[in-house]
């Protein structure tokens, strides 16, 4: 059941059975459907979701009652409020499952005494969310200054893994589009 976090860390750097075990006992796995909040707004973020299945999100609701899709997270891709978890601040933001998924669960107080028993850990992990949020950034200002239409394009080749599994209003507020238009660029893209 944690097959593919070890797999996806091993590919980093070699792991010992030991140290596989000595993790496996400080997470968590956990299947969630469609529409499972992870992670609430107004709280700080206390947790790390490993995605070995699924796409999670991260969403907020705007002050006119909208959700926002910010990022869509995948297999293979850690997923929580970054700064929240790091800082532990109040978050405007939520983590959601935009279609069924799986999820390795990394508590933050466990995570602190892997870090103490595991030290190489702490620079790896750390290590993959630096190259996150710089993908991060490179994937939203790909899509910075371009019509509807063409961020539409876009989503469709760069996160074709995603646009499959959530829902096409999901796709709509992740690119800022209306579900109407979003309907209407589909129809005229076939």
């Amino acid at each position: 059941m944690f097959e593919p976090l070890f797999n996806y860390l091993e590919n980093l750097q070699k792991i010992t059975s030991e140290d596989k075990n000595s993790i496996a006992q400080n997470i968590e796995y956990r299947t969630v459907r469609e529409g499972e909040i992870l992670f609430e707004e107004g709280k700080a973020a206390t947790e790390i979701f490993f995605v070995c299945k699924g796409v999670l999100k991260i969403a907020s609701i705007t002050e006119k009652g909208n959700e926002v899709i910010h990022f869509f997270f995948s297999e293979n891709q850690f997923c929580t409020i970054l700064k929240s978890f790091t800082e532990n601040t109040i978050s405007k933001d939520r983590i959601e499952a935009a279609c069924d998924a799986e999820v390795i669960i990394f508590q933050k107080s466990k995570l602190l005494t892997l870090y103490d028993s595991l030290p190489y850990f702490e620079d790896m992990l750390d290590n993959i969310f630096q190259q996150a949020l710089l993908n991060k950034v490179e994937l939203r200002n790909a899509y910075l200054g371009e019509d509807a239409t063409a961020r539409y394009q876009k989503f469709m080749v760069r996160q074709s893994n995603i646009a499959s599994r959530v829902s096409q209003t999901d796709i709509a507020s992740y690119l800022g589009i209306a579900k109407q238009s979003l309907s209407r660029i589909k129809k005229n893209t076939l």
